[in-house]
């Protein structure tokens, strides 16, 4: 037949290229150890460990530890994808030209952007079903209603959206290594002082301090909504704030090479 052949050259639909750049970027999440280390198997530690060993180590909290360990450590997985992980993995692309090649597609910057939203938020939902999975053996009981859910799900995207900005701010201004380095070294010192985990109580008169802090309205945001069933509002707008340094500054700095 006439034309059955007949080659139909150009770009497939934007949504259908978003769609293919989110799952490469969730298969490059999941096939890397190093990032399975910090997405998953720490947060795992931190919450079996935590739950462990509170009473050994004189840890005290007005909830059962597991209730108010858990929503700090769904927290610390968001951080350790949106911002670790990511920040790693674009800083290596950007080395090796692989952002250079992907600048130069058919797909736009935004789309882009929006491909590694994507993968992160895929990669996300399997951290908490896993962590949510060892929390409820442990013990955990959460508020579940509609308002936690939705507040829950506002958080996270939130969080994701803010740390995901800072995350691409380092992966675009410093070399690979360097990179390295300092997402490791962030993620860690977030981990212990960042009020993520811990509540901003546990900190004392330095809690005054790093509840401004991204972590520290990520971590408090989903305690108060899975611990009470609430929505501070506070929480969200320091999240946002972060979201809109860390994207102008990233506009503004980000090299492709």
């Amino acid at each position: 037949m006439t034309g059955t052949f007949t080659p139909r050259p150009g770009a497939a639909p934007l949504p259908q290229q978003i769609g293919a750049q989110a799952r490469m970027e969730t298969r490059l999440l999941l096939r890397n150890g190093e990032q399975l280390l910090i997405a998953v198997v720490i947060p795992l530690i931190v919450l079996v460990s935590g739950v462990l060993a509170a009473d050994k180590v004189g840890l005290d909290f007005a909830r059962s530890t597991v209730d108010t360990l858990t929503p700090g450590v769904l927290a610390l997985a968001v951080v350790s994808t949106s911002f670790t992980s990511l920040a790693i993995a674009t800083g290596f692309e950007r080395r090796y030209g692989v952002l250079k090649r992907l600048g130069a597609s058919p797909l736009p910057r935004g789309g882009l952007l929006a491909g590694k939203l994507g993968g992160l938020l895929v990669v996300e939902a399997m951290q908490v079903l896993v962590i949510g999975t060892a929390a409820l053996l442990l013990g955990w009981s959460p508020v579940v209603s509609v308002t936690s859910v939705l507040g829950a799900l506002c958080y996270a995207g939130a969080g994701t959206a803010a740390f995901a900005s800072l995350g691409l701010l380092l992966a675009g201004t410093l070399r690979a290594e360097a990179t390295l380095a300092a997402a490791n070294l962030v993620y860690l010192l977030l981990l212990a002082g960042g009020a993520v985990v811990f509540p901003l109580a546990s900190y004392g008169d330095f809690g005054g301090v790093v509840e401004w802090l991204p972590s520290a309205a990520l971590g408090t945001g989903l305690r108060s909504t899975l611990l009470d069933g609430v929505v501070p509002l506070t929480p969200l707008l320091v999240l946002a704030a972060w979201t809109g340094l860390g994207a102008f500054a990233t506009v503004r700095t980000f090299k492709w090479e």
